[in-house]
């Protein structure tokens, strides 16, 4: 397990968060960039937070990390937290199986929309933190 960096390149953040993002150029100009991610996260403006919640893989969609088939009740519920939001569902799923999201999924449907996407930055700073410390 690797401790985590006083500094990374942009392109190493990007690895970390799925893409080239603002979010990923502010990281890089940062002492400590996964310590203050989430504080950077929160700090930018809505539509960079947007698009680096965008960058990470929809769930489902063939990743490293992503194997296998999705339910038909999974992909309603994706399908319905995307259209209620409009924003993506990003969620660590930290060795979940992706029925063991369904009820996460029901629970994060009945918030509003700005707890959700300071939920979903919160998930994919803690996504890309666990990235770093596993490679």
């Amino acid at each position: 397990m690797r401790d985590l960096p006083r500094q990374l390149s942009e392109d190493e953040l990007a690895e970390l968060f799925s893409g080239r993002t603002r979010l990923t150029a502010e990281l890089a100009r940062r002492e400590d960039p996964l310590g203050v991610a989430g504080e950077v996260a929160a700090a930018l403006p809505e539509a960079d937070q947007i698009a680096a919640l965008s960058a990470h893989p929809r769930i489902g969609e063939k990743s490293d990390e992503q194997r296998g088939t999705i339910s038909p009740e999974l992909v309603e519920l994706v399908t319905a937290y995307e259209d209620k939001f409009g924003i993506p569902f990003v969620v660590f799923v930290a060795g979940r199986s992706r029925e063991e999201l369904m009820p996460v999924l029901r629970e994060r449907l009945a918030r509003t929309r700005e707890e959700e996407l300071a939920t979903g930055l919160r998930e994919l700073v803690a996504i890309a933190r666990d990235r770093w410390t596993r490679t």
